[in-house]
């Protein structure tokens, strides 16, 4: 990586968050991606494991490659890494087909879930271990090993081996391996697989801080929604080879663009219904399972009588015991069939007079005595207009 680049990454980190928020690259057309992946295809033998697959990167982007297991996702981190090379399309890096490079040649380091630490080395020496494969001089060596030590916090632990570490700093190490040697791109294959809940949150936003830091090209493959959510600038969503849509975290969120989607990202309830009418730029939409209209957010010009899917996210749900005035659009009535206390929040399960059984969040502002609502009591789930969303697939 160029100081340039760094010196880049330095600046964003000292912006502060507002205009760290209007960083968006790929809505300037002026920028050229640092990555183009243009209509890979990867087969093997008869199955295909990327599908005809577009896709653009930009630098200091920290993109993740999200979905289940068998998606492609980890089959297109190596292509990216050379260790598989595309069965049709390109794979372009600043400009230069990657297609003849070895992995070995690549400006781009990856780092695995493994770890795969040497395990008679210390810390030093496992960070210091390809450098010193790429014959830089000793100095040098010891200039930029203590460099990323200091950068991933492991000063105390430099002389100790592996088996004498956490797994978070196992991690740490593993990291700052693939730092050391600058690279222009750094892949990472589910880096925090192997940690606890508490320590992978954390690590989290130390990955991001490192990566601002830096201004290094981060792409991380991940089938976990929240990490994905957390630390990226914008996620590739995957299924069965293709790219099904590339937001930013909100947007994926809050603008879905299928039911897979919206289903795959966070909880969400999901109706089935027809167009009635529009109205400005909202549609009504007549749904047997919500048992009322639906008034749905800004949306396109949807034909009367299509069949649609509304979106709703349990947190945009209110949930009452007492009936609103006007029960016939955006309220669903029901019985709460179940209730798990979570201690911020208290999730419900209401199970609708259609049958249909939906889920409704509320945060727990003040601490619980007794339950307002409970088990069969009969409740009403009211929404603002804004928060379903018209999924067409």
């Amino acid at each position: 990586m160029s100081d340039a680049g760094a010196a880049g990454g330095a600046a964003r980190s000292a912006t502060a968050p507002a205009a760290r928020q209007r960083w968006e690259p790929w809505n300037d057309p002026s920028q050229r991606p640092h990555v183009e992946i243009v209509d890979v295809t990867k087969r093997f033998g008869d199955f295909v494991a990327v599908n005809n697959i577009s896709l653009d990167i930009f630098q200091g982007e920290f993109f993740s490659l999200l979905g289940p297991s068998g998606c492609g996702k980890t089959t297109l981190l190596r292509m990216l890494a050379g260790f598989e090379l595309p069965s049709e399309g390109q794979i372009l890096l600043e400009g230069e087909d990657m297609s003849g490079v070895p992995p070995y040649e690549r400006p781009v380091n990856m780092m695995f879930q493994s770890y795969a630490l040497f395990p008679h080395m210390n810390v030093e020496k496992n960070i210091a271990f390809g450098l010193k494969q790429d014959r830089v001089p000793k100095p040098e060596i010891e200039r930029r090993v203590a460099e990323v030590i200091e950068m991933v916090q492991l000063g105390p632990f430099a002389r100790r081996k592996p088996h004498q570490l956490s797994g978070g700093q196992r991690q740490r190490v593993a990291l700052a391996r693939s730092l050391v040697k600058k690279p222009k791109m750094l892949l990472l294959d589910e880096p925090l697989g192997a940690l606890d809940k508490n320590l992978r949150t954390q690590t989290q936003f130390e990955l991001m801080n490192i990566q601002e830091e830096t201004g290094i090209t981060f792409v991380i493959v991940t089938h976990d929604q929240e990490e994905a959510m957390t630390v990226s600038s914008r996620i590739a969503v995957m299924d069965h080879g293709k790219i099904v849509q590339v937001s930013t975290p909100a947007e994926l969120y809050e603008y879905p663009d299928s039911r897979y989607v919206a289903d795959f990202i966070g909880e969400v309830n999901i109706l089935e219904g027809h167009v009635e009418a529009r109205e400005g730029d909202h549609h009504l939409v007549q749904s047997s399972e919500a048992g009322c209209t639906v008034r749905t957010g800004p949306s396109g010009e949807e034909p009367a009588g299509r069949q649609v899917w509304i979106a709703i996210r349990p947190e945009k749900l209110q949930i009452s015991l007492e009936a609103p005035d006007d029960q016939s659009t955006n309220c669903m009535a029901g019985e709460v069939w179940d209730i798990g206390y979570l201690g911020n929040l208290s999730i419900y399960h209401v199970k609708l007079d259609s049958g249909k059984m939906v889920t409704a969040t509320q945060a727990n502002m003040a601490r619980l005595i007794e339950r307002p609502i409970t088990w069969e009591d009969r409740v009403y789930l009211t929404w603002a207009p804004d928060a379903a969303v018209v999924l067409l697939s």
